[in-house]
């Protein structure tokens, strides 16, 4: 056995050590912040279309609602800003800012579990036809809708309410 493969394998196994030690727990494995949420959270009715896409990728990581514990409230706000402008003042490029600010509720008492913001932004080009600048933009909301789920989920799994062990 060389020494590289020798020091690979021990960094493998401080690692594994450093993370047994943490006492790391996967979201939804077994007793995982995940396991308090999954399938227990009502989404808030959408409102528009970015609110649709944004609660289906919700409903994606959260679980579809089969028991619901938790309200999950919350406001999205989007802007598209132009980006790139030629000499003649036409817009080539768009960002589209978003963000979410939210809250978790217990729905038996009432009572706030977390709250917070957040918040992304994606572009899109605007150059080609209207056809394929619309289809741009919609691929940009639903890539923004994406990621204000994901960051969403994130902070209720690292703030929300813990599995009853």
């Amino acid at each position: 056995m060389s020494w590289h493969s020798l020091s690979r394998r021990a960094a493998f196994l401080g690692t594994l050590a450093l993370l047994a030690a943490c006492e790391m727990t996967p979201a939804f494995g077994p007793n995982g912040a995940g396991t308090a949420l999954y399938g227990r959270v009502q989404l808030r009715e959408p409102e528009d279309i970015d609110g649709f896409a944004l609660n289906r990728h919700l409903s994606e990581r959260l679980g579809p609602e089969q028991a619901a514990s938790y309200a999950l409230n919350y406001r999205l706000t989007t802007a598209s800003v132009a980006q790139g402008i030629t000499p003649d003042d036409v817009t080539t490029r768009y960002s589209l800012n978003g963000t979410v600010d939210f809250a978790l509720t217990d729905l038996a008492s009432g009572a706030v579990i977390t709250q917070g913001r957040v918040s992304s932004f994606t572009s899109y080009s605007a150059i080609g036809t209207t056809i394929a600048t619309l289809t741009a933009e919609r691929d940009a909301h639903e890539r923004l809708m994406v990621m204000l789920a994901d960051q969403v989920v994130t902070r209720l799994l690292a703030t929300g309410p813990k599995p009853v062990q």
